[in-house]
C-alpha cells in the first residue's frame, strides 16, 4: 500500500525484453538504500516487485499484463519516473490509500497556466474511472495523490501546484502524453456493497436492544467491620 505521496524522481537506466518480459533498470540514489529485493515500490503508480538492488537503484520485471493494462510499455531509457516505497505502520498518510494497482491509462488534453507556477492539466478517462471520481475527491495520477479540481462526462482537472511539478514528472506532461490512472478504492468498495445490498441508502440494519434485568442493589455500609 502507497499513499500517493511521490517520494522523488528516478530514471531508466537500462531497459531490455527477456521472454516477452520487460526489465526496468531504475537509478534511484536517493531512496535505493531502503530498496531490497522483494520490496514493493510504486513506480509512476504501478505497483512493480524489485527483483534486484544495489546502491544506485533497483530492478523491476514486467509481465505481459502490466505491460497491456498500462502505459509503463512506452518508457524509454533516459525517461523520469515518480517512484514511492510502500508505506510502514508508522509513514504518515499524507494522500489516501493507493494500492498501486493501475486500473487505467488516460491521456493529457489540455493544460493551463494559472500563474505563479501553477497549472491546470486536463485528463481524458474512461468512464470506469470517472464513475468513481468526484470535486474535491483524490484519484492518483501516475501514483501521485492529487484533489480533483472538477470532473465532466468524459474528463477532470488537476490543479498541480509548483512543488508538485518539480518533483514529479507532472512537469513533463504536454497535451497527449499518457497517464496511469487509480480510482478511490473508498468508493469501489462503497459502490460493491451498495450493489450487493448489504447496505442501502437511509436503510441501516435495526439495533437490536436487550431486555435490561431488574437488579437489586445491597445499600453499602459506611460502617467499618468490628475487629
Amino acid at each position: 500500500m502507497f499513499t500517493g505521496i511521490v517520494e522523488t524522481l528516478g530514471h531508466l537506466a537500462a531497459v531490455r525484453t527477456r521472454d516477452g518480459v520487460r526489465i526496468f533498470d531504475i537509478a534511484a540514489p536517493a531512496i535505493a538504500d531502503g530498496i531490497a529485493v522483494g520490496d514493493s515500490v510504486s513506480v509512476n503508480g504501478a505497483c512493480l516487485t524489485a527483483v534486484a538492488a544495489d546502491p544506485d537503484g533497483f530492478t523491476v520485471e514486467l509481465v505481459p499484463e502490466t505491460l497491456a493494462k498500462t502505459a509503463l510499455g512506452t518508457l524509454a531509457v533516459g525517461d523520469a519516473v515518480n517512484l514511492e516505497r510502500s508505506v510502514t505502520p508508522s509513514t504518515r498518510l499524507g494522500g489516501h490509500i493507493v494500492q498501486g494497482h493501475v486500473e487505467a491509462v488516460g491521456e493529457v488534453v489540455a493544460l493551463e497556466d494559472e500563474g505563479g507556477g501553477a497549472r491546470r492539466v486536463r485528463v481524458r478517462a474512461p468512464d470506469d474511472i470517472l464513475r468513481y471520481v468526484v470535486r474535491k475527491g483524490f484519484i492518483a495520477v501516475d501514483g501521485a495523490s492529487l484533489t480533483v479540481v472538477d470532473v465532466d462526462a468524459t474528463t477532470f482537472s488537476i490543479a498541480f501546484i509548483p512543488h508538485t511539478l518539480a518533483v514529479t514528472v507532472a512537469g513533463g506532461y504536454h497535451v497527449g502524453t499518457h497517464v496511469q490512472l487509480e480510482s478511490d478504492i473508498l468508493g469501489r468498495y462503497v459502490e460493491r456493497l451498495l450493489g450487493a445490498g448489504v447496505a442501502q441508502p437511509g436503510q441501516l440494519p435495526p439495533i437490536e436492544q436487550q431486555p435490561i434485568e431488574p437488579q437489586s442493589i445491597e445499600p453499602q455500609s459506611t460502617r467499618e467491620d468490628p475487629q
